[in-house]
């Protein structure tokens, strides 16, 4: 089986010149590329095969350089929030020098203990080659793709990128978060005409509220979007469709334990939201009778770091036992109820709060919110809404229950509302629904 830095090589030979790589001002061919990972190979003796190794995923060709040389010189890797405290990254760098993984095994990746304490989930050089593929054969990623990352790449949703791109020769943009619109916006000045990018949800909240002008201006280069990681409503996905009438508009199902599952085009005129696609050419997916996904393919985990306790309790028989709630409608298409972890019990009624930030960001002024269960000294527990306004200060209470009311149940709509200055995420743009747990 080929690796993606066996890819990477040919590509060197195949079509040197071509651009691999752009950041900060600075392209790189692929030959280029190359000689930089060989040089980086032989500046590091000290590595042996089969070491864990421990990197700051810094939005960097440095990073991209030493990730490749690692593999090639059979480490495994391991990347880590580039701004990682030094006594938490040695900490963590002690920890992995005593764990003993799989041959094959590619990397670790940390998830972000959005519900519980972060997981070093072990990824295969294989799983790799499969996540490519099955993001080549959904998503139609080809050999002038020309893709933007502007995302952390200590994270599959953005790190699975590189693989379809090296793998196909295509051309990658890093671009280190959306901190700067105008560089992010910047990025697609490149001469292509074959753009893509991946956001999630909430940095496409963020585009549509500050930049959708610019976004129009993008329409005719734009191939495809493709989010992931975390819900998106229905408002922003038909706001983005009328804005890219001709992109195709991704909406992905995967995680780090599951890699990449499937994937919809909401922009088919259905705009059907919460729906995740079929599965992809490596997958499939089961619905077991408690209502989870289930997944089976290539592009699962090898397991958990030093947990095979946790391991087993969700990968057996060559399937991994997921958290999230779905259901499989009559044309194969997988579509997500939310994780039963977050379903909040009210009164004996069980509520996704996904469902109730949905709603709720279908109200103009919202900017974002998060919906979470509270104490109460009658009910014992009650929703409240915690809502971040576009314009500080302009929460009407009363205004945003009615329009609560008339899109859901009754036993839905929160008892309490708070105004925040912002709602708290992860780094990679999910709610850090364990940050507000009482």
């Amino acid at each position: 089986m080929m690796t993606l830095e066996d890819y990477l090589e040919a590509n060197a030979r195949r079509h040197p010149d071509k651009t691999a790589l752009v950041c900060a001002g600075e392209q790189c061919s692929y030959k280029e590329l190359w000689e930089r990972v060989l040089a980086y190979t032989g500046d590091c003796a000290e590595f042996r095969r089969g070491q864990i190794v421990c990197l700051r995923a810094s939005s960097t060709i440095d990073f991209v350089v030493a990730y490749f040389s690692l593999h090639r010189m059979g480490c495994v890797v391991v990347p880590l929030e580039q701004s990682m405290p030094d006594e938490t990254f040695l900490k963590l760098s002690v920890e992995m020098s005593a764990h003993v993984v799989p041959e094959g095994t590619a990397d670790i990746l940390y998830t972000t203990g959005t519900t519980g304490r972060s997981k070093g989930v072990i990824v295969s050089h294989s799983t790799i080659i499969a996540d490519a593929e099955n993001l080549i054969d959904g998503q139609g990623f080809t050999h002038e793709t020309v893709f933007v990352i502007n995302g952390p790449l200590n994270h599959i949703g953005s790190l699975s990128k590189i693989y379809p791109i090296v793998m196909l020769g295509a051309t990658m943009i890093l671009v280190d978060g959306l901190k700067d619109l105008e560089r992010f916006f910047g990025a697609f000045s490149y001469p292509s005409a074959k753009m893509a990018t991946f956001l999630v949800p909430a940095s496409i909240r963020i585009l549509l509220q500050f930049g959708a002008e610019k976004i129009v201006a993008l329409a005719a280069k734009m191939d495809f979007i493709e989010t992931g990681a975390a819900a998106i409503s229905q408002t922003d996905m038909e706001a983005l469709c009328q804005l890219l009438p001709n992109t195709r508009l991704y909406n992905t199902y995967a995680s780090t334990e599951t890699g990449i599952i499937s994937t919809y085009n909401y922009n088919d005129g259905e705009c059907i939201a919460g729906c995740l696609g079929r599965p992809m050419k490596h997958s499939k997916i089961i619905i077991t009778p408690e209502g989870h996904i289930a997944c089976q393919g290539p592009t699962l985990m090898s397991g958990y770091v030093g947990d095979a306790e946790r391991t087993a309790s969700v990968l057996h028989d060559g399937t991994l036992f997921t958290s999230d709630l779905g259901r499989l409608d009559s044309q194969g298409r997988l579509h997500l109820k939310g994780r039963e972890d977050d379903v909040i019990n009210v009164g004996g009624f069980k509520v996704s709060p996904t469902e109730v930030e949905e709603a709720a960001l279908s109200f103009a002024t919202v900017k974002d919110c998060i919906c979470i269960a509270v104490q109460h000294p009658v009910t014992g527990c009650a929703l409240k809404l915690l809502v971040a306004m576009a314009v500080p200060g302009t929460l009407n209470k009363k205004a945003l229950a009615v329009h609560l009311k008339s899109k859901l149940e009754l036993y839905k709509v929160p008892m309490l509302y708070e105004e925040v200055d912002a709602v708290r995420r992860t780094f990679n743009g999910k709610l850090d629904r364990k940050s507000y747990k009482q």
